[in-house]
């Protein structure tokens, strides 16, 4: 096999979730790139931890998939940590546990390394709605809120500023430069869906390699689930406003100008002209049009008030959060057998 090896790390924290788990490892198993292996973190969840040891349990010897259990605090930073420093490969490729990769999803990653200036490459990730079709006032801006790519992304192979988290790749020597995924920014038990762990370590590696190149090919395809409660309105509202919370956080570690560098194109450009999609969709009768429009202004007023309220915790010191290194060897296997 040319090029590097790639191990995939998944991170899982509910039974829940027990047939999307089992589809992500059998997406990554038959891609036409083999993966080195393929590490699941469970996080500290002792009875999924054991249940995936068992179900695994013939490829323990040859390390095709390992079970592995969160090292570190609760939460999807500190699994991933845990992910990377188990990992054997070059290339430290990220799925979604409710996520399928399609079957050239490392290959076009693997690809991507062909400069060695690369250190981060990202895919598109496209919803699977629960429901069956895009709920008719959904914006295709906000599919963000879902995990997922996003109207306003650049299409192609094409420079960006941070890949995302759910359906991404890294050098192994990007995190010797940068250190891991800060835990406190990310999804860790808090009450808000937070994110932008990602956004806030592609930005610090740009700091630590300012030569270092960062893409997002969008022939890098998974498919993610959406599950029904992710579909309605309050959990659109709860989470954009949990971004802005997020990106006070961001902000606060690497500085408004570059953490908020993206977001402004995106709300002065790409959202604008969203909303006048909307309108015009309404004026002509078209379904949902006056749905998304409203959307985009409600998700854009929420994302601001979490921004003020994670800054004034921010400077109240009442919201932390911490970088670390990545420590050789982090990681064991778990679970009975």
């Amino acid at each position: 096999m040319n090029g590097p090896a790639v191990s995939v790390v998944i991170c899982a924290y509910t039974e829940d979730r027990w047939e999307d788990i089992l589809a992500a490892v059998a997406s990554v198993r038959a891609q036409t790139r083999p993966a080195l292996e393929t590490l699941l973190v469970v996080d500290h969840n002792q009875a999924l931890l054991e249940r995936l040891t068992r179900e695994y349990k013939e490829h323990r010897e040859t390390g095709e998939v390992r079970v592995l259990a969160n090292a570190g605090p609760r939460g999807l930073s500190a699994g991933r940590n845990t992910g990377i420093a188990a990992a054997s490969g070059e290339i430290i490729a990220f799925l979604d546990d409710d996520a399928v990769a399609e079957r050239d999803w490392l290959r076009w990653f693997a690809e991507g390394y062909a400069d060695p200036r690369v250190m981060a490459v990202g895919g598109r990730t496209v919803p699977v709605w629960a429901s069956g079709r895009r709920p008719s006032w959904f914006p295709e801006e906000f599919d963000w809120v879902v995990g997922c790519a996003y109207k306003g992304l650049p299409g192609g192979v094409a420079r960006v500023r941070n890949v995302l988290g759910g359906n991404a790749s890294f050098r192994r020597t990007a995190f010797d430069a940068a250190g891991g995924f800060a835990t406190g920014i990310g999804r860790d038990g808090d009450e808000h869906p937070l994110g932008c762990e990602e956004t806030e370590l592609c930005i610090r590696l740009t700091r630590a390699r300012p030569d270092a190149v960062l893409l997002l090919d969008d022939r890098a395809v998974i498919h993610h689930r959406v599950p029904r409660v992710r579909e309605g309105f309050g959990y659109f509202r709860a989470r954009t406003y949990a971004e802005g919370l997020s990106k006070a956080l961001v902000a606060r570690s690497v500085g408004a100008g570059k953490g908020l560098e993206s977001e402004r194109r995106y709300t002065t450009r790409v959202l604008p002209a969203g909303v006048a999609r909307g309108l015009r969709d309404a004026l002509l009768g078209r379904r949902g049009g006056a749905g998304r429009a409203g959307a985009i202004v409600a998700g854009v007023t929420a994302a601001a008030g979490g921004y003020v309220v994670g800054s004034v915790r921010a400077r109240r010191g009442g919201v932390t959060f911490s970088v670390d290194g990545i420590p050789a060897g982090q990681g064991g296997e778990g679970g009975s057998s």
